[in-house]
């Protein structure tokens, strides 16, 4: 790539995260809700992790959690975490005993009865989550704005417990909640005015770079995700092993590939002992306390410095379940595989109005998913590609598996030689009160 097309990705970039912040049909004019005081449920990775983004930005914060154990444990990673950045010398002792006197550990939701803002972060579970909701409609105080920090959850159904939708709206942090950028703000069909209005302005408060969803599975970005891990799983039923998937995801510019990414995150997150799942060799790696890096054995067999390493054990697991035997694939085949349906699947977020604009769509991964910046984003990516390409292979995928069949819009844009990144479908839509 030259320098000069280096350039145009970089003010494609800085032009793209501009416009994210700005919302279509909303009134600069909205008012705001002062958010003075925070709450936050759970104190777990993701609970910590937002806490620490209030309490930076001098905002008190009340964690709740139900057992004091956990609320020690999650009140101590939280210190430990701020010692760490005290020890590199980005701010003074003082300062972390600032931050943390800003942080109240409780273990009753009564606790955030006087909360302005109140964000549930807890397992990701659909009837915990809204037994949580629906118990916060009874403590928090009229106004209180609601969050759930769910990554894929509908937040409708979620807002249905209360009585109040208007005032819920996912806020959806990515792991590590104090470290990463991207903050998915998820409107639900009546979420009101104001409280986006406010969730916008807060991302800015505390340092974080927003981007306003709709409702769907997985908003944009865990669901274009969905899209490419599920190919990397069907590449592996015809037996490409996952080092050779992620060596080509690592070619491409990503840190991380699929497999990299699931041992990070650790390979029991859904699952439980004796499960069956729709993917049985997770499964079988759990059940032999595979289950990633915090292991030291995933896909991957890692040594004490975390450096994977490509397992036998993992490729005779993947064997005695596909009953296939290892395959070589060439690195530009695997890219095509699992990059196109994530464009695809881009093309129907925009189809359904679940994304305000195309370039939204690469602010989500370039800042929340590591996607190559050298690359734009998927939007741009695709338009260096075309659309005819794309297509082709979206109608071989989608032949194996119709939930891989071609978007109608990827479709529109081949026959018309039309650009991604000129997609216009009027935006988020959703329902008044």
């Amino acid at each position: 790539m030259t320098l000069s097309s280096n350039d145009s990705v970089a003010k494609y970039i800085a032009a793209s995260g501009q416009a994210a912040w700005n919302v279509p049909n909303l009134s600069p004019q909205t008012p705001l809700r002062a958010i003075e005081k925070v709450g936050i449920i759970g104190a777990g990775t993701m609970g910590g992790g937002i806490s620490m983004n209030f309490a930076t930005a001098g905002i008190p914060v009340t964690i709740v959690e139900q057992k004091q154990e956990a609320l020690d444990r999650g009140l101590s990673v939280i210190r430990k975490n701020y010692q760490r950045s005290a020890a590199r010398g980005r701010f003074s002792q003082e300062e972390v005993e600032l931050r943390m006197a800003r942080i109240t550990g409780e273990l009753s939701l009564n606790a955030l009865s006087d909360c302005d803002l109140i964000i549930e972060a807890v397992f990701e579970n659909m009837d915990l989550k809204k037994q949580i909701f629906s118990e916060l409609d009874l403590v928090a105080k009229g106004g209180a704005i609601l969050a759930s920090n769910t990554s894929a959850l509908d937040i409708d159904e979620i807002a249905s417990t209360t009585k109040r939708p208007e005032d819920v709206i996912g806020l959806h942090f990515f792991s590590p909640a104090n470290v990463m950028k991207l903050l998915e703000i998820v409107r639900a069909e009546k979420t009101a005015d104001d409280v986006v209005a406010t969730a916008m302005q807060l991302a800015k408060t505390i340092n974080k770079i927003a981007v306003l969803v709709g409702v769907c599975p997985g908003f944009v970005g865990n669901r274009m995700l969905f899209a490419r891990q599920g190919q990397g799983q069907k590449l592996m039923y015809k037996g490409v092993m996952p080092w050779e998937i992620d060596a080509a995801m690592n070619t491409f510019g990503f840190k991380m590939g699929n497999f990299q990414m699931s041992d990070l995150a650790g390979l029991d997150i859904g699952w439980s002992k004796g499960a069956k799942t729709d993917n049985p060799i997770r499964d079988a790696l759990c059940e032999m306390d595979r289950r990633g890096q915090k292991t030291k054995a995933g896909f991957y067999d890692y040594d004490e410095n975390r450096t994977p390493v490509p397992s036998d054990i993992t490729a005779k697991i993947i064997r005695d379940i596909t009953g296939v035997e290892p395959v070589t694939m060439a690195a530009e085949s695997i890219i095509e595989t699992c990059i196109y349906p994530m464009i695809n699947e881009a093309v129907k977020i925009l189809e359904e109005n679940k994304a305000q604009r195309p370039s939204d769509i690469d602010i989500v991964w370039l800042n929340g998913y590591g996607w190559p910046a050298d690359k734009g984003g998927p939007i741009y990516y695709a338009d260096t590609i075309g659309a005819e390409a794309i297509l082709a292979k979206m109608e071989e995928l989608g032949q194996e598996d119709p939930a891989y069949a071609p978007a109608e819009m990827l479709r529109e844009l081949a026959a018309t030689g039309g650009r991604f990144s000129a997609i216009d479908t009027g935006g988020l839509k959703t329902a008044k009160i």
